[in-house]
């Protein structure tokens, strides 16, 4: 079908108007008497599809042509005509919230002006958030004494008239929780997105029960505010809350490229001391790689993100480049910024013995540093949009134990654009920089950089890539810089295949660096618990390409 004549959101309407009706066409073949039927329901469909973008004297036509293979071809062409115009708008607000800075705001931008065609799916939607917006301030008795559109159709003319009257505002009430024996109230009144004396609003609402939610301590939440409950405009806020089992032991298995076959064990306490403490510890064996860390968070006054955490771990990786075992003690102090930034500051002990290029060596310093990250997705098992990066700046000096002064700061991030027809683009990058003055071997292994592996520069194995000594084995460099494009197209809701590009290397300074490259195709499951990714990489630009076989799988049992 072809529509002419007509563009943008008009064309849409069209289209949608003229949808095939079910049972015109079956197995290839065309019902005749639902065909002409349709023809002739054509023009007045058309007419009407386009009434709500000020087009009242559409002239439509249609003809069923063939193509040149022999098909049938339904062109449609439209005339639309002048379009009604507005020729005065009047939008007020009345009432308790007539000076009310917000809505003003809308009143003011009111997206239908004189002189403008009328477009009824804008007044709509204008409309509509006027009133929505009343109500997420707390005019919960909002309503329009006047909602009208005055029509001269011989004219082409239209007058609008839009008149909200607020009513009373409201604001919160007490909060009473229920069925929540196993929390204090001090720690649940920390995921409340208001406070009683706060102007109601339907959205905060809504996010404090998101808030209950994904903390994963509770097995139901119902959150109940009637304004026909209100005492003195104060709306009382009823929280019921069905705790789940705080404390948890997860075993799971898993596989990467990068560290081999893996078995892993959680256990959580989300209610440690019945305060609403979190006690996290995860033991990790795989083949290069076996790790134990724990946890302890304290919540602190404030946004739900704001906590205070105490960190402990202890891992030891076999790898080409190096053998180490490292031991670091951390406390972390984090806060939010809104949005979903959490940003920290935290002073880590580390103890490290590492054995590189046959010899060995060890560290024990003390090393302060700052963190931020923001995750913003549009659905955290299968994202369709989003983005996702961490900063971090770290460094110590020779007072607190360090063999040299140095500074790093290092970072990633990812991005995930839909580009429609089930495509996806997701750029990625990671770099990392130090300043240092003294040699980078004074540095451990576990603070220098190196690139390969399965998120790094896939085509070469984990770790491989970066500056060598006079032995040609790899020791790590200063910096680090890697980039990385994948198209990714779904093919079922939880399949999809990707291509991939990716360049980048650890270096010690910008006029000697290498850009290794790989590329390759991929396939993707994603399940709950994680995306399963297997990946097919082949060297770029080398004499003797290799194929790397890249795998990373996860699940919990």
């Amino acid at each position: 079908m072809v529509i002419e004549g007509i563009e943008g959101d008009a064309l849409k309407n069209a289209r949608a108007a003229l949808t095939l009706p079910p049972g015109m066409v079956r197995e290839g073949g065309v019902d005749r008497a639902l065909l002409d039927l349709f023809l002739r329901q054509i023009p007045e469909k058309v007419r009407k599809s386009l009434e709500p973008f000020g087009y009242l004297e559409a002239q439509v036509s249609s003809n069923l042509e063939k193509t040149e293979e022999g098909q049938d071809l339904l062109r449609v062409k439209v005339i639309p005509g002048e379009p009604v115009r507005v020729t005065a708008v009047q939008v007020r607000v009345t009432g308790p919230g007539e000076k009310n800075r917000d809505l003003r705001k809308l009143v003011d931008s009111f997206p239908l002006k004189p002189g403008d065609a009328l477009n009824q799916v804008k007044y709509e939607k204008a409309k509509e958030e006027l009133r929505s917006k009343a109500l997420n301030l707390g005019y919960l008795g909002s309503d329009f004494t006047s909602h009208m559109i005055r029509l001269n159709r011989a004219e082409r003319k239209a007058e609008i008239e839009l008149i909200l009257q607020t009513g009373s505002r409201y604001l919160f009430g007490e909060v009473i929780w229920e069925g929540t024996q196993l929390y204090p109230i001090s720690y649940l009144e920390r995921f409340l997105d208001f406070k009683p004396g706060d102007p109601y609003s339907y959205s905060k609402v809504y996010q404090t029960q998101l808030n209950l939610i994904n903390s994963d301590r509770f097995a139901s939440v119902n959150i109940r505010a009637d304004k026909d409950e209100a005492r003195d405009g104060n709306v009382p806020v009823r929280i019921q809350l069905e705790p789940s089992a705080p404390k948890r032991l997860r075993p799971g298995v898993g596989y990467s490229t990068d560290y081999g076959a893996r078995l892993s064990l959680r256990y959580q306490d989300l209610n440690a001391f019945q305060q609403g403490h979190e006690f996290n510890s995860d033991l990790s064996i795989a083949e290069r790689r076996q790790a134990v860390s724990s946890y302890y968070t304290l919540p602190n006054q404030g946004h739900i993100d704001n906590r205070t955490n105490l960190k402990m771990g202890l891992q030891r990786e076999l790898i080409k480049p190096y053998d180490s075992v490292l031991l670091t003690l951390e406390g972390e102090q984090a806060r939010s910024f809104g949005y979903g930034i959490i940003g920290s500051a935290y002073l880590q002990f580390r103890y490290e013995q590492f054995s590189e290029a046959d010899q060995d060596g060890s560290s024990n310093f003390f090393m302060p540093g700052l963190r931020l990250y923001q995750r913003r997705v549009d659905d955290l098992i299968r994202p369709g949009k989003g983005f996702r990066y961490s900063l971090e700046t770290r460094g110590s000096t020779q007072a607190l134990g360090a063999e040299s002064n140095f500074l790093q700061f290092l970072g990633n991030g990812d991005l995930l654009i839909p580009l429609g027809a089930g495509f996806s683009l997701i750029p990625r990058t990671q770099f990392g920089v130090t300043w240092q003055k003294n040699p980078l071997t004074d540095l451990p292994p576990s603070l220098r950089f190196y690139a390969g592996g399965d998120r790094s520069v896939r085509g070469y194995t984990y770790q491989s890539l970066g500056p060598k000594d006079s032995q040609g084995n790899v020791i790590g460099g200063k910096h680090l810089l890697v980039g990385s494009l994948e198209l990714e197209y779904s093919i079922t809701k939880n399949w999809s295949v990707a291509g991939f590009y990716d360049a980048g290397n650890a270096f010690n300074n910008f006029k000697d660096m290498s850009w290794p490259q790989g590329a390759g195709i991929g396939v993707r499951y994603y399940t709950p618990a994680g995306p399963v990714r297997v990946d097919l990489a082949r060297q770029i630009n080398v004499d003797n390409p290799g194929f790397q076989l890249h795998i990373s799988v996860g699940f919990a049992l």
